[in-house]
């Protein structure tokens, strides 16, 4: 499509891309930090803009959230230049045109019920599950010997645990009723307790796995009830800090020291946090 047919917003969207395009092609020339940077160098801060912009997401900072988008935009548009300041001949080249042309290319291929498969058919996928059960089943075709290889080894266990049980079910291994998956967190709760009732005493590393186990099916069972177990755990994260600072400011605001009161008046401060 010729620019100029496009709506003024688009015209502005692909100028802005080509702006930032741009000026990272002169920081990339022009500033010995830019300059110096690899991917590996890249890596952590990458890591670390991704859990910032989660961190807005949680909090539903729409400015912040606005703010670390762009960041990671950066990143993006970064690893792309690098990559493209390698040799051409090489096989490991490409710019933000292969990057941006290779996701569109995996979206239209694994969408056939919305642009048709191989053969111009639409593959019939009226709902999400049917849609996630497709997704599973070309990304196979597409040379992955398992269904878990997309799982990366490196993602943070309680996310890897989910990202683990949704690629299952797209297989159609998983529970039918999320009472029977209930029912595996009681099982897999009596188990871990038993570890702790065997008369020879405790086996550390057999009370590791069972607790794993647990964890596991609890992870599991929130899939089942639509809550995401990472979400949920960084929300009471975030909710027992902003309890516990408020304790810790009332606790200095009346001269006392935390590692100086009883239980029960830090109890006092903790229920007052609790309703705030």
């Amino acid at each position: 499509m010729n620019f100029d047919q496009l709506t003024p917003r688009r015209q502005e969207q692909l100028t802005a891309f080509d702006r930032l395009l741009t000026i990272m092609d002169e920081l990339r020339e022009q500033c010995p930090w830019d300059r110096k940077q690899t991917m590996d160098t890249l890596r952590h801060l990458t890591i670390e803009e991704t859990y910032e912009l989660s961190d807005a997401i949680l909090e539903k900072d729409l400015p912040e959230i606005r703010k670390e988008l762009g960041d990671i935009q950066l990143h993006l548009i970064f690893y792309a230049k690098i990559a493209s300041e390698s040799d051409p001949d090489s096989p490991d080249h490409f710019d933000m045109a292969d990057v941006l042309n290779g996701v569109c290319d995996k979206l239209i291929s694994r969408h056939p019920h919305i642009y048709g498969d191989a053969n111009g058919q639409k593959v019939v996928a009226d709902t999400e599950e049917q849609v996630k059960a497709n997704w599973e089943q070309l990304k196979l075709k597409e040379g992955n010997k398992s269904v878990l290889g997309g799982v990366p080894g490196s993602l943070p266990a309680l996310v890897k645990a989910m990202r683990i049980q949704e690629k299952a079910r797209g297989a159609g291994f998983d529970w039918d009723e999320k009472e029977q998956v209930w029912e595996k967190v009681e099982e897999e709760m009596q188990e871990f307790k038993a570890e702790f009732t065997m008369p020879e005493g405790v086996d550390a590393e057999r009370a590791e796995g069972e607790f794993g186990d647990l964890l596991f099916s609890l992870v599991n069972y929130a899939r089942f009830i639509d809550i995401n177990p990472e979400t949920a755990l960084e929300r009471t994260n975030k909710k027992f800090i902003k309890r516990f600072q408020y304790l810790e400011e009332q606790a200095r605001a009346n001269g006392k020291a935390l590692t100086d009161m009883t239980l029960a008046e830090m109890d006092v401060y903790w229920n007052q946090a609790k309703t705030l």
